[in-house]
């Protein structure tokens, strides 16, 4: 101790001098556990959002069937993948009703024709039909209404391959037929790319290859339903006066049951309210429905866009309820030169002798002959 010095001073002075660096050393520790907690923060981060992202990252190949994303446009665009629906018909006419308001679409289109058949049961002329559309894909749609019990079994090589809807229970010529095409139209609509849709039977066959069809229903100005004001027992004979004040007697009219039509008549027809229960009411056997319903309402609303014929031959010559059956037998190629040039009719306005695409109808046992001659009758 130096003389002269006060012990308490010298004391403070000590610890004075011993404070800053007790601080400085903590601060130091402090400053290096900090780095340290850093460092392995941010390894940890890294190690986590690594593992979170190959969790929850989505595969980048997807699986056919997987439907669009809801929020995007492909879910409004792009056809169901699955055909087999659980909605019931009020359900399935009311969403096929939306239609777009604006005209031009924002993505690429390219219009298809949906090829409706209307069947018991089985297709006998499908490999007929998978010709005919081999090499157009992208261009066609296919929906087959069937009975409820019938379990198609066709090849996956088969257009006809899972394209069958939820059906109902049909009795002919009753309105449970046109509920039926109602139907077909209503789950062809689903796919915004149908533009133009044709309805068929199991018996039906086309006459021309698809090039042919598919440019003559595309650049038609009108749709091919038949539509006419037949005197006599079988057309105004039918009428019902309490159908009024919907329908008069001179608005009633008759038509094949086997019509194309455009997606804005496809939209009416499905969305129909005021018709409907009239025709379900007021027109039973021996009025049948299917050769009036449609007709006569496309007649009243758009006249102008029929052409008031039907695509579809058929032979009514022998008299009775039903048209004439064509088997094995009767396919030659003189059968079909008739049935080719033997007419004549309008189209957007200028004669022509291409009046038929679709012939019927055709039995099982045709189907052989038929495939000899498509290729050079047909051209398919």
């Amino acid at each position: 101790m130096e003389e002269g010095k006060d012990p308490a001073s010298a004391t403070r002075t000590s610890l004075s001098k011993a404070l800053p660096l007790r601080i400085l050393i903590f601060c130091s520790l402090f400053l290096v556990l900090g780095v340290g907690l850093s460092i392995i923060s941010m390894y940890s981060v890294r190690f986590f959002e690594v593992q979170q992202i190959a969790t929850v990252a989505p595969s980048t190949v997807q699986p056919w069937f997987q439907e669009p994303n809801p929020n995007s446009l492909d879910s409004w665009i792009k056809p169901p993948s699955n055909l087999l629906h659980t909605m019931n018909d009020t359900e399935l006419l009311w969403r096929a009703s939306f239609v777009p308001q604006i005209r031009e679409y924002p993505f690429k289109r390219v219009p298809k024709i949906a090829f409706m058949f209307l069947t018991k049961g089985p297709l006998p002329l499908a490999p007929l039909w998978d010709r005919f559309f081999k090499g157009h894909e992208g261009k066609y749609s296919i929906y087959v209404h069937a009975l409820p019990s019938y379990n198609a079994g066709y090849p996956p090589t088969s257009v006809f391959y899972r394209r069958q809807i939820p059906s109902q229970i049909v009795e002919w010529g009753r309105m449970s037929m046109c509920e039926a095409e109602r139907r077909l139209l209503a789950n062809a609509l689903l796919d915004i790319s149908n533009e133009w849709f044709v309805l068929l039977s199991e018996s039906c066959i086309p006459l021309h290859n698809f090039s042919i069809i598919y440019r003559y229903i595309s650049r038609s100005r009108h749709s091919f339903m038949g539509s006419f004001d037949e005197h006599g027992p079988y057309g105004r004979g039918r009428y019902n006066p309490r159908m009024q004040p919907e329908v008069t007697l001179s608005q009633w009219r008759k038509g094949s049951q086997w019509f194309e039509v455009n997606r804005r008549l496809a939209v009416n027809i499905i969305e129909d309210t005021a018709y409907y229960p009239k025709f379900k009411e007021f027109c039973r056997p021996a009025c049948y429905v299917d050769e009036h319903y449609f007709p006569t309402m496309l007649t009243i609303q758009s006249p102008h866009l029929l052409a008031n014929r039907t695509p579809t031959w058929t032979d009514w010559s022998r008299g009775g309820a039903h048209p004439a059956t064509f088997g094995k037998a009767d396919i030659t190629e003189a059968f079909f030169k008739r049935i080719l040039e033997g007419k004549s009719c309008l189209y957007n306005g200028q004669p022509t002798t291409l009046c038929y695409l679709f012939a019927r109808k055709f039995a099982p046992s045709a189907l052989e002959p038929l495939l000899g001659l498509a290729s050079k009758v047909f051209g398919y």
